[in-house]
């Protein structure tokens, strides 16, 4: 089994997917209502925790998860994205959930780029388009074990970017895996 996040300090999106390849749980933890960068870690150690449980209590082995797969955090600047002080913080916060997945889970989690991983599961973004757009239409078309939430306005939910993002970070483990396995 592969756990694959999508780590944010407003949503984190977690999917795990079975030895097929196939979705087993996908949602998103909100933390935008915390302030507190702390706050925002003990909520996802909280999470990771009651995952755990999960995972523990309806599997008897004792290593259910096989892989955590993480989307590496942003590396340099790109005019009109983020400031220096924001992709430390998410760099600062992928470090600490990085460290709770491997204290939960004794594995050490590995890193796919964001654009690599799209490229793994065959989704490419044609130029001037935003990915996250192109992600959450190709889950809707392909992956129907992850639920699309939309506003009243048709829109997608916030959190289900996050949900499709954590499903691509997921199944490129997987796929590394089964490339592995060859």
């Amino acid at each position: 089994m592969i756990l694959g996040l999508d780590v944010s300090t407003s949503i984190t999106g977690i999917t795990i997917i079975d030895d097929s390849g196939e979705v087993i749980l996908n949602e998103a933890w909100d933390l935008r209502k915390h302030k507190s960068f702390f706050k925002k870690a003990e909520v996802i150690e909280e999470q990771l925790r009651c995952l755990f449980r999960k995972v523990t209590s309806h599997i008897k082995k004792a290593k259910w998860i096989d892989a955590i797969y993480i989307e590496q955090s942003l590396q340099s600047f790109r005019s009109g994205f983020s400031s220096a002080r924001t992709l430390s913080t998410l760099s600062r916060f992928n470090g600490v959930v990085s460290w709770m997945c491997y204290d939960k889970f004794g594995l050490e989690p590995e890193y796919i780029a964001a654009t690599s991983a799209r490229k793994r599961c065959g989704i490419t973004i044609p130029k001037g388009v935003k990915a996250k757009q192109v992600v959450i239409q190709y889950v809707v078309d392909n992956v129907p074990d992850v639920l699309i939430e939309y506003t009243k306005y048709g829109n997608p939910k916030p959190q289900c970017f996050d949900k499709a993002d954590s499903w691509v970070i997921a199944k490129a483990g997987w796929l590394q895996c089964q490339s592995q396995k060859k």
